[in-house]
């Protein structure tokens, strides 16, 4: 979860925030910012699990905005560590962070959440990413070193110099780091004979570009989904806006109509109704809502096929609906 895009620059609804003052900024690559966070007041703030993200509230001088990026100290460490990648072409959040941003700026910060959880009994770990998606990755492995658990990673990045923590990776992996650097001619990680090797008890691990994360899913099909973990950073698929429908709100008694070309949560918003979400891409879990009635068209990233197909729970950011009435415990 590293450097979401919002699709509008509103201030996203999330959980109460807490404000964090900046100790250190540390140049990790030419594009990879390392920014340190600690309590600005008040307590300490919640100690993350492996593989957790925080809601960065980015001062903007467009209009606020809200990122989503990963923890990437090791677990229950405080104060927050975060890597920040400038995007290319970038004026927005990511810009911003590597262009202004001062040790002293104090910044509002969510609590920690997580959808990339660490199987800390798995007989072995194989642990993946690609660029700014070793961000989580180094987590995870932070995690299951923590618990004696044998693991391995493959990493994808243009260079050696483009490769946040290899230093870090290299001298506690002891040997089980495999890289990949396109800037030395080598070819693309072969996630098809990685999977062919694994035993059938092995939990996979996937954070990277969207091609990355493709060949992941087919090429580790054949293990069970709740053995396959992988971690978005930008979405799927297209919202489902093509068709209108009924929408029923239970908990608020409120019927709505779903034109064609909104979400469900622009819709809910701008009937006056309450509803939590952050990223607006389907990839932070935020928006998830049960579904009472009805079928839900899923374009998210972060419910399993398993979970898309028992179909009681949906990211009302970016889903919608298959059937023409969708009554949401809302």
């Amino acid at each position: 979860m590293t450097g979401i895009r919002p699709r509008t620059r509103e201030p996203a609804m999330t959980d109460p925030t807490q404000p964090m003052r900046v100790t250190m900024l540390r140049r990790m690559t030419p594009d990879i910012l390392a920014v340190t966070l600690a309590p600005a007041e008040g307590a300490a703030p919640a100690p993350p699990p492996a593989g957790a993200h925080v809601d960065l509230h980015i001062p903007h001088p467009q209009g606020p905005l809200v990122r989503q990026y990963s923890l990437t100290g090791p677990p229950g460490h405080r104060p927050y560590e975060l890597a920040v990648l400038r995007e290319a072409h970038s004026r927005g959040g990511s810009a911003f962070l590597h262009d202004r941003l001062a040790v002293g700026d104090v910044l509002a910060v969510g609590p920690p959440r997580n959808r990339f959880p660490a199987c800390e009994t798995a007989a072995h770990s194989i642990l993946i990413a690609g660029g700014i998606g070793i961000a989580p990755i180094w987590s995870l492995a932070q995690r299951l070193t923590q618990c004696g658990r044998p693991w391995e990673l493959h990493y994808a990045a243009r260079g050696a110099a483009q490769a946040a923590f290899l230093p870090a990776l290299l001298a506690q992996a002891h040997g089980r780091v495999t890289t990949c650097f396109r800037a030395d001619g080598q070819p693309r990680l072969a996630l098809s004979r990685l999977a062919s090797a694994c035993a059938a008890d092995t939990h996979v691990y996937c954070c990277g570009p969207a091609r990355m994360m493709t060949d992941f899913e087919a090429a580790f099909a054949h293990l069970p989904a709740a053995q396959r973990h992988r971690e978005h950073f930008t979405p799927v698929a297209p919202p489902a806006t093509e068709q209108g429908f009924e929408l029923v709100l239970a908990r608020s008694r409120r019927t709505l109509q779903v034109p064609p070309g909104r979400t469900i949560l622009e819709t809910v918003r701008g009937a006056g109704i309450s509803a939590p979400f952050s990223c607006q891409e389907g990839v932070c879990g935020k928006c998830e809502t049960r579904v009472i009635e009805g079928i839900a068209d899923h374009r998210d990233s972060v419910l399993s096929p398993a979970e898309h197909a028992r179909g009681d729970t949906m990211m009302i950011c970016c889903s919608g609906a298959k059937s023409g009435r969708l009554v949401l415990d809302l």
